[in-house]
């Protein structure tokens, strides 16, 4: 498993709230077992806890189809940006045979985005929020291209957790600035190629206006290209384009040059500012992420992850099951082998014999052993653990669970399955349900004592 990151476990575990607010609680016993064994805060308990049953559930493994599916549909943004980009190029400057209207082509070129950019900015200073449509577009897609039924909590979940934050607005604003500066960068690079394989001639044309006002404009919009070096034409090849298309070279070249500076400075240049802005600004606030401890899905689990007198500083003893063993999970390095029977009557001898390096863990017949027992296992796994089942009873679903979440809390397991006291007989078809069971939780079984086992680690 690739262990998610900070984020991911942040936004895993609010998927796993609003999960259980919509269809009631999980069941969570070892999932809160193993969070107070982590250690740490309410919040890191939280988060380990919900990683745990994200895994166990399947939601782990719908996070990353989501994943899959939102970086498609970037892919696919990304590809619709560079088309429409050059359409935008094409409209502005058309086959060439007509010469282009100056102005009609910047609209063109900027209008769309210029009226897309004032959205975002009013709703961004007006509201606090901004919905841009390239983002709504985005999860959508994302949604709609991870095909996994499990992701319905996935998208609501980030974007709850988003917003504590005002990350939302960031996040999305980066990549819609990002698309934006995609698209217009493909607009510049075929409007160069067109004008370096056509002939194109510019003109302006008005009916009400007078001609200073197109002077006055153009210099206008032309002043800071001209401080980054591009050519502006000058007001006699301005009045005179308002007559004919130019076919002088220079008033060509100074038009073209224009065109390409405006786009640059007033279209690629503030969206690609805009972008940086909103990547900072999502770095500086991701750092400071975290949940809302106040919400009732996590204020009805602190009494379960942070038991009162946890808080309060009181530890319990080391156990004395285990007491050469290391804290951890089975999957680091356990020491000692235990024995623990599950459900056993009295017809059953027990304890068998031991060798004196192997700890009976005694018969587990009641909710409180189990828990006693699996408190223990989660901080000292053994390395060698075995289990004696009788296989007289129906391996039920109660049972089949207790054994697998017994292995995994040590690092190697073996099932024992007694035989039947004197005068009994076990039946065939009970012990062959046994054996399919015990296959499909994947763990060695037999119908000897695996003491030699137990105690050397060997056959």
């Amino acid at each position: 498993m690739i262990e998610p990151t900070p984020l991911q476990r942040l936004w895993l575990t609010e998927a796993v709230r609003l999960r259980e607010e919509q269809a009631g609680p999980l069941e969570d016993v070892e999932a809160n077992r193993r969070a107070r064994t982590s250690g740490g805060d309410l919040l890191n308990r939280l988060q380990h806890r919900a990683v745990w049953l994200a895994q166990r559930d399947g939601l782990l493994d719908a996070m990353g189809h989501w994943l899959q599916g939102a970086r498609l549909a970037l892919l696919a943004l990304v590809v619709l940006a560079l088309i429409s980009g050059a359409g935008l190029a094409f409209a502005a400057l058309g086959n060439g045979e007509h010469p282009v209207n100056v102005f009609w082509a910047l609209g063109s070129l900027l209008g769309l985005n210029l009226l897309m950019l004032v959205g975002w900015g009013l709703g961004l200073v007006f509201t606090g929020e901004q919905n841009a449509n390239l983002g709504r577009l985005w999860l959508w897609l994302s949604g709609k291209l991870a095909r996994d039924a499990r992701t319905a909590q996935l998208a609501p979940a980030l974007l709850l957790l988003l917003q504590r934050r005002h990350l939302n607005r960031w996040g999305i604003g980066l990549i819609t600035h990002s698309v934006w500066v995609l698209a217009l960068l493909s607009a510049l690079l075929f409007l160069l190629m067109l004008m370096a394989t056509r002939r194109y001639g510019f003109v302006w044309e008005t009916t009400i206006l007078h001609s200073d006002t197109f002077v006055i404009f153009t210099q206008a919009l032309g002043a800071l290209p001209a401080w980054m070096g591009f050519n502006v034409p000058t007001p006699e090849m301005i009045r005179a384009s308002g007559d004919a298309a130019l076919n002088i070279e220079n008033a060509r070249q100074a038009w073209a040059a224009w065109l390409v500076g405006v786009l640059l400075v007033y279209g690629i240049v503030p969206r690609l500012l805009l972008a940086s802005l909103c990547l900072w600004c999502w770095q500086r606030g991701r750092r400071s992420l975290g949940l809302d401890l106040t919400l009732p899905g996590y204020a009805q689990l602190r009494e379960r992850l942070m038991p009162s007198s946890e808080r309060l500083g009181v530890n319990d003893a080391a156990p004395d099951l285990l007491p050469g063993a290391q804290a951890g999970g089975a999957e680091q390095a356990g020491t000692g082998a235990v024995l623990v029977g599950i459900e056993l009557d009295n017809e059953q001898p027990w304890p068998p014999e031991l060798p004196t390096e192997v700890v009976d863990a005694g018969i587990l017949d009641n909710r409180e052993s189990r828990q006693k027992l699996l408190e223990q296992m989660a901080r000292f796994p053994p390395a060698r653990l075995a289990i004696a089942c009788d296989p007289r009873r129906s391996p039920d679903r109660g049972s089949l669970g207790l054994i697998a979440e017994l292995a995994r809390n040590a690092v190697a397991t073996r099932i024992w399955l007694l035989q039947a006291p004197p005068d009994q007989t076990l039946d065939a078809e009970r012990v062959g349900d046994w054996h399919t069971a015990l296959r499909q939780l994947g763990l060695p079984f037999a119908d000897s004592a695996p003491l030699h086992w137990l105690e050397s680690g060997s056959e």
